[in-house]
């Protein structure tokens, strides 16, 4: 049996292909409000902007590539089981070659309709318009997970983080919850490898190790040191 490792991935590893993180120094996202335009009272305010700023943040999207980091947590895949749980909308680790990945906060090449959410469609394309509607006749809106929502993804996540023989925290200031919770999930015996620039706070225990550089960089060394680790307990390459 292959051992299995979980990955919780931020927007730090999404930067580095070039997408804005969520959240900038001045408290804005793109020049705009948090409230504005990733609320459901910002959507009833003003639909139209909302809809207008997700048709930009997919157009961006789908003009970045995935960079090494997310190419070194896919080849993983090769010798371990891995399940990528990404904060992170943009499908970057799906392109890289991550085969399961799930959206704690939704994802932004899918359209839901605004009445029902349960009514969740694939674009081929990046825009949203006012007017366009669901199967009952309701406008569409992003399928992205707002505050003060639910995060629907979230219970089958605590269930993959608590069976982690290994744990990645990649890119995350671990300030958002209750995805920053997942990391109390994971058995007390399993390491846990922290790859960012800055030193997210994380309680003390035993087994952690902080790569405190870029995903492009860090990914890659962890992985290497994963598979050495692996070589090194089953010599023969069994799992």
């Amino acid at each position: 049996m292959k051992k299995k490792i979980v990955a919780l991935t931020g927007a730090g590893i999404s930067a580095e292909s070039g997408l804005a993180t969520f959240r900038g120094s001045d408290g804005l996202w793109e020049g705009h409000r948090i409230e504005d335009v990733a609320t459901p009272e910002g959507w009833a305010r003003n639909p139209a902007l909302v809809l207008d700023f997700y048709n930009q943040r997919r157009a961006a999207a789908r003009a970045a590539r995935p960079n090494a980091g997310h190419l070194a947590l896919a080849a993983l895949e090769d010798q371990f089981e891995v399940v990528v749980i990404t904060q992170n909308v943009d499908d970057l680790h799906e392109r890289a070659g991550s085969t399961r990945v799930l959206h704690l906060h939704g994802k932004l090449f899918e359209s839901r309709s605004s009445r029902h959410e349960e009514l969740v469609y694939p674009m081929s394309g990046d825009r949203i318009e006012l007017g366009e509607t669901c199967a009952k006749g309701h406008q569409l809106r992003p399928n992205i997970v707002w505050f003060g929502e639910a995060v629907p993804m979230m219970e089958v996540s605590m269930e993959e983080v608590e069976t982690a023989d290994v744990l990645l925290v990649v890119g995350t200031s671990l300030q958002v919850y209750p995805a920053a919770g997942l990391v109390d999930y994971v058995p007390r015996n399993a390491p846990i490898y922290i790859i960012d620039p800055s030193r997210p706070p994380v309680s003390n225990r035993p087994r952690l190790h902080f790569f405190t550089e870029p995903a492009t960089t860090g990914l890659p060394r962890v992985a290497q040191q994963l598979r050495q680790e692996l070589a090194d307990e089953w010599p023969l390459g069994q799992t």
